[in-house]
């Protein structure tokens, strides 16, 4: 397997793909909870300074009216990427007074669900669906999942790379956008194999507060009155107690990343399937919408997994239409922690590791997932997740038992060669120098920062709320103290307003009702 991804690479130099190899494009989007001062869930609006969340293409909402995304345009490099996320930040923090962003992925739901606003759009008819599905997903799976933040890493290959990577695999008469979508689907494959990889290294949410619990029965173990916690664990939020695997069961779908048009396939009929369970909830229900629809997913986002292919949406289409017309244009990646020991949440030697990961991912031979690897995937990714840190954690791996650090070990000392060509003679060697921080956390676990977080709390005898709330804080007075660039705060303001009179625009000009623009979108 490994063979196969160093032989490609090479062949791909000899072909003079080197520079191809590093066009690529990066994009985050990054979740942050709006708190009080005391680190509850703001009850406040979406700030009108910070523009329209509808039509705003950096700054939005996701969930909750308190949840704010930050998103980034594709960039060349990560620190292009961190710069545009970072002057987000500054932006934003003089536009939402005493309130400031929670520092880690699990929030305090101080004032139980009944406390967590959802997000509102206006009431043109795209507004008024974005927030009917919102009220649907608290229906069907209650609000207080809803409120975990993340970081979504987005990668895309130049589009040079295709033509040469067609060579090397010897499919140079084929239609390149079939083959970049089959190139794709394959990455989104072996990033589920080795996923397990990214909460081990990057999962920071090893404890969970109280609150959010909401008196919830929980096997976690107590770390004092206020927390919960698991000693080995590493991304609670990509286990048990978040949804990902949850919500795929109690669907009663997988989704098939074999092909795009498996994917499609799969998505589609779920989206028109009608549910006995949430046709319980009802649909419009005294003259108020509950949800979008009473099927297996009212919309294709309600899928969640830790990774996604994404197209290009125009207008008011939908995903598997856009995946039909034009395509795989970048791929999502889900599973990663807000990391409560940066300020952005994200730095840049990890974006490093990840845009490397991507390309590793893509090398390496992707067979189809059968039902027992598929199991396989899902065991792995949740014992990593609870127990990740576990000297004795051992993963499925071809119908045997691995032990993590070893399958670890292997996979990055087999990204050795991608990473000295992508660092092209750099004498920080960045790429190379990001691996050398995973391969040391691989030796000593108690380099994660799930670790850490544990060891700073109990060092400091703090519960998360207080340990979360200390870093939020501290967080927070960076962001004040940096001084805005005034040629990015000025296209932000600029945009801010451009937003608010498209969303204006919109309200005016929706000429039909909302039922009949529902049935031309499902159509």
């Amino acid at each position: 397997m490994y063979t196969t991804c160093e032989t490609r690479l090479r062949q791909i130099l000899e072909l003079g793909g080197a520079q191809c190899l590093r066009g690529t494009r990066i994009g985050l989007e990054k979740e942050s909870l709006r708190v009080d001062k005391d680190g509850s869930i703001a009850q406040t609006p979406h700030p009108t300074d910070l523009g329209a969340a509808l039509t705003h293409p950096w700054i939005t909402t996701d969930y909750s009216e308190a949840l704010l995304e930050f998103i980034t345009p594709p960039c060349e490099t990560p620190g292009e990427a961190l710069d545009f996320l970072r002057d987000l930040h500054v932006f934003t923090y003089p536009r939402i007074g005493e309130e400031f962003l929670w520092a880690t992925s699990m929030p305090c739901v101080l004032a139980g669900e009944a406390g967590i606003p959802v997000a509102r759009y206006g009431h043109s008819n795209a507004g008024r669906m974005k927030t009917i599905y919102r009220l649907g997903l608290g229906h069907r799976y209650g609000r207080l999942m809803q409120v975990i933040a993340g970081v979504h890493f987005n990668f895309s290959m130049g589009e040079c790379f295709w033509p040469i990577y067609q060579q090397v695999l010897g499919a140079g008469g084929e239609d390149i956008r079939r083959f970049r979508d089959q190139g794709y689907f394959g990455m989104i494959r072996n990033l589920q194999r080795l996923g397990w990889l990214i909460p081990y290294l990057f999962g920071a949410s090893p404890a969970v507060c109280r609150s959010f619990l909401a008196g919830r029965p929980t096997t976690l173990a107590e770390f004092d009155e206020s927390t919960f916690f698991e000693p080995w664990a590493t991304s609670l939020r990509m286990g048990d107690i978040g949804y990902q695997n949850r919500k795929e069961e109690e669907s009663g779908i997988k989704a098939n990343y074999d092909s795009l048009e498996g994917y499609v396939r799969g998505l589609s009929h779920a989206i028109t399937t009608p549910s006995a369970e949430y046709a319980r909830i009802g649909v419009e229900v005294d003259g108020e919408y509950r949800q979008l629809n009473a099927n297996i997913l009212q919309i294709e986002n309600e899928y969640y997994s830790t990774v996604r292919p994404k197209p290009l949406t125009e207008g008011d289409e939908r995903p598997t239409v856009a995946l039909q017309r034009r395509g795989v244009a970048y791929v999502e990646l889900r599973s990663v922690d807000v990391n409560a020991f940066d300020p952005l949440g994200v730095n840049e030697s990890q974006l490093r590791f990840l845009e490397a990961f991507m390309i590793f991912a893509l090398l390496l031979d992707s067979p189809p997932i059968s039902d027992v690897e598929r199991y396989a995937i899902d065991h792995n990714q949740s014992a990593t997740a609870h127990r990740g840190r576990d000297p004795a954690l051992r993963l499925l791996r071809g119908g045997e038992q691995v032990p993590l650090r070893a399958w670890a070990t292997e996979v990055l000392d087999r990204m050795a060669l991608l990473c000295r060509v992508l660092d092209d003679g750099q004498p920080s060697r960045p790429y190379s120098a990001s691996l050398a921080e995973q391969q040391a956390k691989v030796a000593d676990a108690g380099l994660t920062p799930s670790a850490r977080m544990l060891a700073l709390m109990c060092e400091a005898e703090h519960g998360f709320h207080e340990f979360a709330r200390r870093m939020s804080l501290a967080h927070a007075a960076f962001f004040r103290d940096v001084a805005p660039d005034p040629s990015r705060e000025a296209m932000l303001e600029a945009e801010a307003l451009a937003s608010l009179a498209r969303q204006r625009r919109m309200e005016a000009e929706d000429d039909i009702s909302f039922p009949e623009y529902l049935r031309r979108y499902f159509r």
